[in-house]
């Protein structure tokens, strides 16, 4: 029985959970359990201490390894756990060497490092996906920001980017697996190339994958900040048709006064501007966006604000976070909002962003897209819109449908020949 994985958070997590597989696959550390945390909000932390005594439940033979986000930031909160064997860092658990000396018994119960020296980011070349139609490649680790909400800089370091070259070898591999889409994912993918020789951006890096990897069929950005958005990678978005018409934003809000308590780069006419640019310069994308509902001192008129956003920069695709006091942030200590208040900015928030994207799927009734298809049944639209078709497709092909409904959140279509 080969090691089982839980993962939680992000699509960065979600790509280092399959290189530790590959790891511990190699290492053979057999019947273990590792669980992938995250720390961006108190529930997910509460949600991965349940998944743990759960794992310990339904496997109770098996050695529980806890790493990840919450595990870098509270190593002694989960060693403390009774079901917990190993606690490992964010940078140890990229290092096949951990795995070894978990495989041999010769690692501590906690091998958590500083997280804050870190200077590199290993290019790890991941062979295969489980048979997912799209590849995740990571480009860039860490952050220099310090936004007050945020305890992520102390669980991922400082910003650290991945050569160039290393990004465009292992893309080119993916490639002839068969891989047709490639998403690059990061902590702060805007930062990507400032800690690197040369003048290298995140669009430059863009730009070179597509022109040296003419073979791959889609390019992917994950979430960018708006304000640090580099002229190359505007070009290549309005330019190159290889590259999705999708952008996921790090808004947090659409207020100036609680951006500026957030320690946010933006104001609320640069992401409105941003959005009606990139518009401008390519008619079909869409915007998914972070949304922080219920933030310290967020008063109901700065709450429109943000729920005024949505239209105003057309985002389809939100994710919404009921704001959760990170222990060591500075807005843990600013006055707190009630929890049921929060709560209910959170609801109102998810109803404008469900509104908000049927509107937008329904702009696609009679179009012809091209689907990659991710299961027998169900794929991708450029615009990252989920479609379902009535005829099963082989996973990892690409076909192209004409919409015909709109039903749940997703696209229904039949398949043009």
């Amino acid at each position: 029985m080969s090691a089982r994985i839980i993962t939680f958070g992000c699509r960065l997590n979600a790509n280092e959970s399959q290189a530790m597989a590959e790891h511990a696959e190699a290492a053979r550390l057999d019947d273990a359990v590792i669980v992938n945390t995250c720390a961006v909000t108190g529930e997910a932390v509460r949600q991965a201490r349940q998944a743990i005594r759960r794992a310990r439940r339904d496997n109770p033979e098996a050695r529980i390894i806890v790493t990840g986000c919450a595990a870098q930031t509270e190593p002694d909160r989960f060693a403390e756990m009774a079901e917990v064997d190993h606690v490992i860092g964010n940078a140890e658990k990229m290092q096949r060497a951990t795995f070894e000396r978990l495989s041999t018994g010769e690692a501590p119960r906690a091998l958590v490092n500083d997280i804050m020296s870190v200077r590199e980011t290993a290019g790890h070349m991941i062979a295969d996906f489980g048979g997912r139609a799209r590849a995740f490649v990571q480009i860039q680790n860490g952050c220099d920001h310090r936004c007050t909400f945020c305890i992520i800089p102390y669980g991922r370091g400082p910003s650290r980017s991945v050569p160039a070259g290393e990004v465009v070898r292992q893309i080119r591999t993916l490639v002839e697996q068969g891989y047709r889409e490639v998403v690059l994912t990061g902590v702060d993918l805007t930062a990507y190339g400032a800690d690197l020789p040369g003048d290298m951006t995140l669009g430059k890096l863009t730009r070179k994958i597509l022109k040296l990897v003419p073979e791959l069929p889609r390019l992917r950005i994950s979430s960018i900040d708006t304000i640090e958005a580099d002229g190359d990678l505007i070009t290549a978005m309005a330019e190159e048709e290889r590259l999705m018409p999708h952008l996921h934003l790090s808004l947090q809000a659409g207020d100036d006064m609680i951006l500026k308590r957030m320690k946010r780069r933006h104001s609320r006419d640069d992401a409105v501007q941003f959005c009606a640019e990139m518009r401008r310069l390519r008619p079909d994308i869409a915007f998914g966006a972070d949304i922080i509902a219920g933030f310290p001192t967020e008063t109901e008129e700065m709450f429109a604000n943000s729920l005024a956003l949505v239209d105003d920069c057309g985002l389809s695709h939100l994710h919404v976070f009921p704001f959760s006091p990170r222990p060591g942030t500075p807005a843990a200590r600013m006055p707190q909002l009630e929890r049921q208040e929060i709560k209910a900015r959170a609801q109102r928030l998810r109803e404008k962003g469900q509104q908000a994207l049927n509107d937008h799927l329904r702009g696609f009734a009679g179009r012809e897209l091209e689907i990659l298809m991710e299961q027998p049944q169900r794929g991708r639209a450029p615009q990252y819109a989920e479609v379902k078709l009535p005829e099963p497709q082989t996973p990892g092909e690409m076909v192209r449908a004409r919409i015909t409904d709109v039903r749940g959140g997703k696209l229904e279509g039949t398949l043009v020949a």
